[in-house]
């Protein structure tokens, strides 16, 4: 970070105006891009490393110049980041995993006859686009239902194409050869002149409708149309109206989640693991949920929460053809109001209508949006099987901890402990044990400390168990194991002094590391100039991380149950031949505690089921207690 102290005079001429400014490397390429309320603030907060998000001094470290770029408001600002995000693709901002386009449904509005048809094209300017859809067949079936429902030609038909050819050459344009889809009801055969412009531009209107999710009044305007045809004595006509009623009716019956018929949102699931998140877009019209798209966000990076929503809902609503009136997300991000003014913007209401970022907290909403949120940790699910990611990330992982800690081979068993206790009561310690980077359970060991300090003392307490555990006979013992790779004690320095006094005494070699809490730092007895930092967002610290937290919610979990266990003894415990049971009888009999200590033997044994050999006992111990 030498260039710093540079970069922080340099930024006292930077204005206190909103805008956007790029982070760049010794070779001037674009690092990072961000937006601010405030340029010179906000850069400073890098410059000084006061931002506390992880990836910040990893970025800082490359950093050797910066451009900005003063917008006249914050909402220029927002949708001046989103152009150069997508000019420059620096490392250090989120991004979808890969570049690759997402179909369309298109209508190819600039023709007399516009016809349906899928697409991955570069928007055209005379051609109307409905999507994105991240399922292609998801995208075709939908194109065959509304052709069901609304007939259009398809941009695919050779005779529509013939049709197009002729009105550009001004010649004569009704032919007479219907195409295939005439025939079978799902066009209205403009190739023959069974329609006019005007009619087809109805046909055109109710498609996009439909598209759109505005499918209210569909089945009442084509039950109408059915109920002419029929005493038109028309069967044939009124039997397709009919079909597309049902057909209509069979969209409704796919959905799975009750809702308003007026709810007009998107609810946008995140669910992130390490590095890599899965995004389900739920599209809500009309009280249905008519498109569900998923994305993975990958870049290998920690990148904070706030940035992840931004920079998607940047990049999705830039793509869509239709904004809603809510976007339904678990948390509202920093800049909400801003993207709300974006957004506003996109849909272009003639009613003035608004559109709202909105976080439920309960009601039908709130359901859409865990539907939503599980339905993204599918899509984060499937594509981890897909691409091998855990794998791969684990063996990363484990190459990463040899060469950090300069151990001698991968660390293919790791053990870990952790001390859990209250003032020194109740004193618990876990032992878990990662085998080729994955929680082998099976040796999970739990250990009561034994050691009775009257207070807190965890480097007593974990020499204890250390000295425990890595004793001859456990060492030789085949239910504790083979002897492990690397030792991660939880509590940094102490710990680690701790577990080198007991191998020393013991005469064992085992590589131990002590995990400080508070910044992740590695103590290691082999490196003297300080703790050892794992790479933010890298595989190895998020394994560290890992076996750590899931030592501690192991050693939590057996002290709770210590801890509940001796909340709930009772006197009646030390009473030889009273169990459960009985115990519950007395209890039962007597109605309270104070009732019971004050029954006589007689009494007692009259109890149903108490004998009175138990019932002199039971007298015996509760007077011993007075």
């Amino acid at each position: 970070m030498e260039n710093l102290p540079s970069i922080r005079e340099q930024l006292a001429s930077v204005p206190l105006s909103p805008g956007v400014y790029l982070w760049k490397d010794a070779a001037g390429q674009v690092l990072y891009v961000g937006k601010a309320r405030q340029l010179r603030n906000r850069m400073r907060q890098y410059a000084n490393l006061a931002d506390e998000r992880a990836m910040i001094p990893r970025l800082m470290e490359q950093v050797a110049s910066f451009d900005y770029l003063v917008t006249a408001s914050e909402h220029e600002s927002l949708i001046l980041e989103k152009n150069l995000i997508r000019q420059y693709s620096p490392p250090f901002n989120v991004d979808f995993k890969d570049d690759k386009s997402y179909p369309f449904i298109a209508l190819t509005m600039g023709d007399v006859f516009p016809a349906i048809k899928y697409t991955r094209e570069k928007p055209v300017v005379t051609t109307r686009y409905f999507g994105p859809y991240t399922d292609a067949r998801a995208a075709r079936t939908m194109i065959e239902v509304a052709r069901r429902i609304v007939p259009i030609c398809q941009a695919s038909c050779v005779e529509w194409k013939r049709l197009k050819r002729r009105l550009e050459h001004d010649s004569d344009a009704v032919g007479d050869k219907p195409c295939f889809d005439c025939h079978v009801g799902l066009g209205p055969g403009p190739c023959i002149g069974a329609c006019t412009p005007e009619q087809y531009a109805h046909n055109v209107e109710q498609i996009s409708r439909f598209l759109t999710g505005q499918r209210r009044g569909f089945i009442k305007a084509i039950e109408e149309e059915m109920f002419r045809a029929s005493a038109d004595l028309d069967f044939e006509r009124a039997a397709r109206s009919k079909a597309r009623i049902e057909t209509i009716r069979s969209l409704k019956d796919r959905q799975h989640v009750q809702l308003a018929p007026t709810l007009d949102a998107d609810a946008v699931g995140f669910f992130r693991e390490e590095t890599i998140a899965g995004v389900q877009v739920l599209v809500v019209r009309e009280g249905i949920v008519h498109i569900a798209n998923e994305f993975v966000l990958d870049k290998g990076l920690d990148v904070p929460d706030d940035d992840l929503v931004d920079t998607f809902l940047m990049r999705y609503y830039e793509q869509a053809t239709d904004i809603p009136r809510e976007v339904l997300l678990a948390t509202l991000p920093e800049d909400a109001a801003t993207i709300e003014e974006w957004l506003t913007g996109l849909l272009a209401s003639p009613h003035r209508a608004k559109v709202r970022l909105r976080a439920p907290l309960r009601g039908e909403r709130r359901e859409l949006l865990e539907l939503a949120e599980r339905n993204a940790r599918y899509t984060l699910n499937r594509y981890k099987a897909r691409t091998r990611y855990d794998d791969e990330r684990t063996n990363a992982a484990l190459l990463q901890l040899e060469s950090a800690l300069a151990l001698e081979r991968a660390p293919m068993r790791i053990e870990c402990f952790d001390i859990s206790t209250i003032h020194g009561r109740h004193s618990v310690a876990s032992m878990v044990v990662f085998t080729a980077g994955r929680p082998d359970k099976a040796q999970y060991r739990r250990f009561k400390v034994r050691l009775d300090t009257g207070e807190a003392n965890d480097f007593a307490m974990m020499g204890e168990v250390l000295a425990r555990r890595y004793a001859p006979e456990r060492m030789a013992d085949a239910r504790f194991g083979t002897r492990p790779d690397l030792l991660i004690v939880d509590g940094g320095k102490p710990q680690l002094t701790a577990a080198r006094q007991q191998f020393e005494a013991l005469g064992l070699d085992i590589p131990v590391a002590g995990l400080a809490k508070a910044d992740e730092e590695l103590f290691v007895p082999w490196e003297e100039t300080g703790p050892i930092v794992l790479p933010s967002g890298s595989a190895a610290l998020y394994l560290v991380k890992r076996i750590r937290d899931e030592a501690h919610r192991f050693a939590i979990t057996f002290h709770r149950s210590l801890r509940d266990r001796a909340m709930t003894s009772s006197v009646l415990d030390e009473v030889v031949g009273l169990g459960p049971k009985r115990k519950k009888a007395l209890l039962r009999h007597f109605g309270s505690f104070k009732r019971l200590q004050a029954a006589t033997v007689s009494e007692l044994a009259a109890v149903k089921g108490i004998p009175a050999q138990v019932a002199d006992e039971v007298w015996a111990v509760l007077h011993a207690e007075q």
